[in-house]
């Protein structure tokens, strides 16, 4: 079977970051067993680009993919975007020998407004188009938003039949909680994925502890809000098809990403993770 690169989805380990720094952040995750990362969420300093770039080296852990929007995710938030800091962004992915970037989501102020999203599209690809010139890939992440309908037509699939050059990075749980079977969905993508996002669901228990009963409608706020973000094998999905299925659709990279950890040590939660990939047989990927 050929083999894909297992990595870990370094948003869930911003705060360790802060606490730690980017190069024991690093050393720590190579401790798990883990030689590949996508860097999301952590603020691309000169320090941290440096200490990112120093680890790598140390630890032998590849730079998988890095993130930065197309624009502003609403009008003058922070943070560096592509539109006015293509020059700086590039840069960072020349000095950590990275050729995969993502975008996390869309502008906010396009959902719901089809020809504001088509805009974005358009901006997407002509992006794709210009970092393509100096070797890096430009990638979507996914999250449930994205299946929203507009005239009939998932919003993700008139960003994937309106480009040729932009790629995807699928995550399985927001597939899942779309409606959508992930293993399915992924065949459907087979050629436009380089990156997938592995995290479980899982149905999580009520605390109706305090819940007034007489208050019905707080209660259903608590029944229908459930879902959590799991460990890899503690929840509901098929993982090892969904690899199977990722790695038969062209993805080479295997993201392990946890949103919330629910006060779990995210360290610890990306030990569980590996360790139920390695009991499904995938200990090389890694």
């Amino acid at each position: 079977m050929e083999k894909g690169k297992i990595g870990v989805q370094m948003m869930m380990l911003k705060g360790k970051v802060e606490e730690l720094g980017a190069y024991e952040t690093m050393r720590k995750v190579s401790e798990l067993g883990y030689h590949a990362v996508e860097v999301s969420q952590i603020p691309m300093t000169p320090e941290n680009v440096s200490e990112l770039r120093r680890a790598s080296v140390d630890f032998d852990i590849k730079i998988a993919a890095m993130s930065a929007a197309v624009e502003p995710m609403l009008p003058g938030a922070p943070g560096e975007t592509l539109t006015s800091d293509f020059d700086k962004i590039v840069s960072d992915c020349k000095a950590l020998d990275c050729n995969f970037l993502r975008i996390g989501m869309l502008p906010l102020t396009c959902m719901g407004h089809k020809d504001k999203i088509m805009e974005f599209i358009e901006k997407a690809e002509a992006m794709a188009h210009k970092l393509a010139e100096h070797g890096i890939e430009l990638y979507y992440h996914t999250h449930h938003l994205e299946f929203q309908k507009y005239d009939g037509v998932y919003l993700l699939d008139l960003i994937k039949n309106n480009t040729s050059k932009l790629g995807f990075e699928l995550d399985v749980h927001w597939i899942q909680r779309a409606g959508e079977n992930p293993v399915e969905f992924v065949k459907q993508y087979a050629g436009r994925i380089a990156l997938l996002h592995l995290k479980d669901y899982r149905i999580g228990q009520m605390d109706i502890s305090n819940v007034d009963f007489k208050d019905m409608a707080k209660f259903f706020d608590i029944f229908t809000n459930t879902i959590e973000f799991a460990e890899l094998g503690e929840g509901n999905l098929n993982i090892k098809a969904i690899v199977e299925a990722g790695l038969e659709s062209g993805a080479q990279y295997f993201l392990v990403e946890q949103d919330d950890t629910y006060g779990r040590d995210p360290f610890d939660c990306l030990e569980i993770s590996a360790k139920h990939l390695r009991e499904l047989g995938f200990s090389e990927w890694f």
